[in-house]
């Protein structure tokens, strides 16, 4: 569990810095140089992500049970899956009105998986994992929308093609991973 705790940390603790040291990073950029700064940062998040992977599947095999979630939770998460990966697909998207409307639809995105996932696994490392990412998220949300407002920024207006590109995107993407991706990725079939 050491692993993926340590993973976590390091993981959100790079994609935190927005939400508790804005100041700090934007001293760091700017004594850096962008460039070195993004290399430093891709190189901590893969690292910290290395080790949630890694400590993750450590942690399924020896498994420490919180509660047992009923198996109808499962389907639950696949559908919450899919609104996340509709949310992932409006950040890249262009013109599209839910990237208009929410502002940060990642974030919402991540958010919306780890609930699903939340509510469908019982382990502890299931709940430091995905507990981990939605409290990260909630923060991460919060502390970006005030940087919109501080800043009076607002999302370009989306379009009809925008909206439909989006929600093909997302969903084209759901079932890869969802009937395919999952479980060669994972280890766990999502459905079933």
């Amino acid at each position: 569990m050491t692993i993926l705790v340590l993973g976590l940390i390091l993981f959100l603790g790079v994609h935190s810095l927005r939400i508790v040291a804005e100041d700090w990073r934007g001293k760091q950029i700017a004594r850096l140089g962008e460039l070195p700064y993004k290399g430093l940062y891709a190189i901590a998040s893969l690292a910290g992500l290395g080790l949630v992977v890694w400590g993750y599947g450590l942690a399924r095999a020896a498994p420490i049970e919180l509660w047992n979630p009923p198996s109808w939770m499962r389907h639950l998460a696949a559908l919450f899956a899919l609104a996340a990966f509709v949310l992932v697909a409006a950040a890249y998207v262009p013109r599209n009105r839910v990237k208009a409307a929410l502002g940060h639809p990642m974030i919402l995105g991540v958010k919306v998986w780890a609930l699903g996932h939340l509510l469908a696994n019982g382990t502890l490392a299931d709940l430091l994992l995905f507990g981990g990412f939605l409290a990260w998220a909630v923060f991460d949300y919060r502390a970006a929308r005030m940087r919109d407002r501080a800043s009076g920024r607002r999302g370009a207006q989306g379009t009809l093609a925008g909206d439909a590109a989006t929600i093909a995107l997302g969903s084209i993407a759901w079932v890869a991973f969802a009937f395919y991706l999952h479980a060669w990725l994972i280890g766990v079939p999502a459905f079933g």
